[in-house]
């Protein structure tokens, strides 16, 4: 089953379907222009020395908001950024919760805003179609500023650091990337801050409960209606007049 990664908004039931099922993701056309798009503008803009300081792009990061970075220097910035800010701890998520975290970053940095290279989707999509898991921990996050540790985490391994869950091992980025005939990718400008700024661990726990909680609505009511039967019970309750008197909505 393929699904074609579009700026087209999902219902609970197809990330049900895309997360729960082999589903294999891909780009589509469309996704693919915006993304393109939108780095060739960051390229062509800040690309020389004597682009204006931006902010995450040509800047440090925090209290550093005013110190310039030279073009030589923008990509060792950026790895930097994965690496200061992969420091989770606790417990590790479950892979379940990471499937959706992939799919969820894939689908944000499709729409062609934040100025990543396609390079860096496409790996994120490798890693879900091979079922490739990143390691991440379970506290760590911001909140507010995003969700920066779990997210460099689930990030790192594209630069062939950190650790990563392979058919059931757990195996360094390196060793992956052995294994997967890859090279670790080389962030470019502001790509390091794309990755991390947002909000995809928090935002799949919450699918993930809503998905759960849908399942325990449906059976809850299953459970009822078979009970209901089984034990002969009054089914005046349930007429539907004795539910039209009252003001009620549902």
């Amino acid at each position: 089953m393929e699904h074609l990664i579009s700026s087209k908004l999902l219902t609970l039931e197809q990330l049900y379907n895309i997360v729960e099922q082999p589903v294999k993701l891909t780009l589509s056309i469309d996704a693919k222009e915006r993304i393109d798009k939108c780095r060739s503008y960051l390229d062509d803009r800040f690309s020389g020395e004597d682009a204006a300081a931006t902010y995450g792009i040509n800047t440090g990061f925090g209290s550093l908001c005013n110190t310039h970075i030279g073009p030589g220097e923008l990509q060792q910035l950026q790895h930097n950024l994965l690496m200061s800010h992969a420091c989770g701890t606790g417990d590790e998520v479950a892979q379940e919760i990471v499937r959706m975290m992939l799919f969820l970053k894939i689908q944000s940095l499709s729409y062609g805003h934040s100025g990543i290279s396609r390079a860096v989707v496409e790996r994120l999509i490798a890693f879900f179609n091979n079922e490739i898991y990143p390691v991440i921990y379970e506290q760590g996050s911001l909140g507010a500023s995003g969700d920066l540790a779990p997210l460099a985490h689930l990030a790192l391994p594209l630069i062939g650091k950190g650790e990563v869950y392979f058919k059931g091992e757990k195996i360094n980025a390196a060793v992956l990337n052995e294994k997967m005939g890859w090279e670790p990718l080389k962030l470019q400008s502001k790509e390091g801050l794309a990755l991390i700024n947002g909000t995809q661990f928090m935002l799949a726990f919450a699918v993930h409960t809503l998905i759960q909680s849908h399942k325990l609505w449906y059976w809850a009511h299953i459970t009822g209606a078979m009970s209901v039967d089984a034990f002969d019970c009054n089914l005046s309750p349930f007429d539907k007049r004795i539910h039209l008197i009252r003001p009620h909505a549902g």
